[in-house]
């Protein structure tokens, strides 16, 4: 898998790609060679990462958002229950299944498992993540699948399950946040009214088939009419991050440098001696991206931009 990039290492032993900002809702796109691609962790059986290392006496700085488009959902749709979940801490997704499956609310209850980590609780006691890993994963599918406007018979698919029971868990879980369906229908009546729908930054999206008589057609505009401001904003405060790293004259000054973005993650290089204050700063401004009036680094969501970081020698290592 790896004989592809070796042929285009240059003097130094790097690749380089191109990142293009021409996409639908404005998420970077790589290409010659496409870094964005690279096997997840869990899917890389060759461990391609650990082929991208960092200079001797170098480490890698890998920073990634946390669930940033449900974030953004939450502070675009107004959903308290959505915004209280995330000032709350855990894991979201998590959250989702103990509201879907009453028997890991019990096994909480009981002792069994955490939602999240606490000091108090015996050290061995496992993360509902962890215990109940086959629902989470069936929770964080329902969540992104409503965010982007997915019906019941979409997902009734998706889990093997008849379209009546896939209906009664969609009710559930909009009955919990009914912002997100008002949202929705928001969006829905102002693409059709102005032919195009807008990410946080005003960057706009034009949809000319919304009030197609094709349903097929009409059907893919609408969708796209909930997932751009969501997955459009997202790339556009990942942008700003990245514009801000760019030019902050502190990392500068550290020696690091930005190598890659990969959609809600951002990947620098720089001396092991500075990696310590280098990571702070990075996390500040992936959690600080807007500037206010007075030029100070801001968070202006009504959620906290949590972002996870971590540093090795290698990209496999750091992620």
């Amino acid at each position: 898998p790896l004989q592809g990039l070796y042929g285009i290492l240059d003097a130094d032993d790097r690749v380089h790609g191109s990142l293009n900002m021409n996409t639908e809702t404005g998420r970077l796109s790589s290409r010659r060679p496409n870094l964005q691609n690279q096997p997840a962790l869990e899917k890389d059986r060759y461990n391609i990462r650990r082929a991208f290392v960092a200079s001797p006496g170098n480490t890698l700085i890998v920073a990634d958002y946390g669930q940033l488009e449900l974030r953004i959902l939450a502070h675009i749709a107004g959903c308290e229950a959505m915004k209280e979940a995330f000032e709350t801490g855990g894991d979201f997704h998590s959250r989702t299944a103990v509201n879907m499956y009453t028997f890991i609310q019990d096994d909480i209850d009981s002792g069994g498992c955490l939602l999240e980590k606490d000091p108090s609780a015996p050290p061995d006691t496992p993360l509902v993540k962890d215990k109940y890993g086959a629902e989470r994963r069936k929770a964080k599918t329902l969540n992104f699948s409503i965010a982007y406007g997915k019906t019941a018979h979409g997902l009734a698919k998706d889990w093997d399950v008849t379209i009546g029971e896939a209906e009664e868990t969609v009710k559930a879980w909009y009955d919990s946040r009914p912002e997100v369906r008002d949202w929705q229908e928001r969006m829905r009546q102002e693409a059709r009214r102005y032919g195009a729908v807008c990410t946080l930054l005003g960057r706009r999206r034009p949809l000319p088939d919304i009030n197609s008589k094709n349903s097929q057609a009409r059907g893919h505009s609408e969708r796209a009419a909930i997932n751009t401001p969501i997955q459009g904003s997202a790339a556009d405060i990942v942008t700003l991050a990245m514009v801000e790293v760019a030019r902050d004259k502190r990392l500068r000054e550290l020696g690091y440098t930005m190598l890659l973005q990969v959609h809600d993650e951002i990947i620098m290089e720089g001396p092991l001696q500075s990696a310590d204050e280098a990571q702070r700063r990075l996390v500040h401004i992936m959690s600080h991206p807007f500037r206010d009036e007075n030029g100070k680094l801001v968070n202006k969501l009504d959620v906290e931009l949590s972002v996870d970081s971590d540093k090795a020698r290698s990209w496999y290592e750091a992620k």
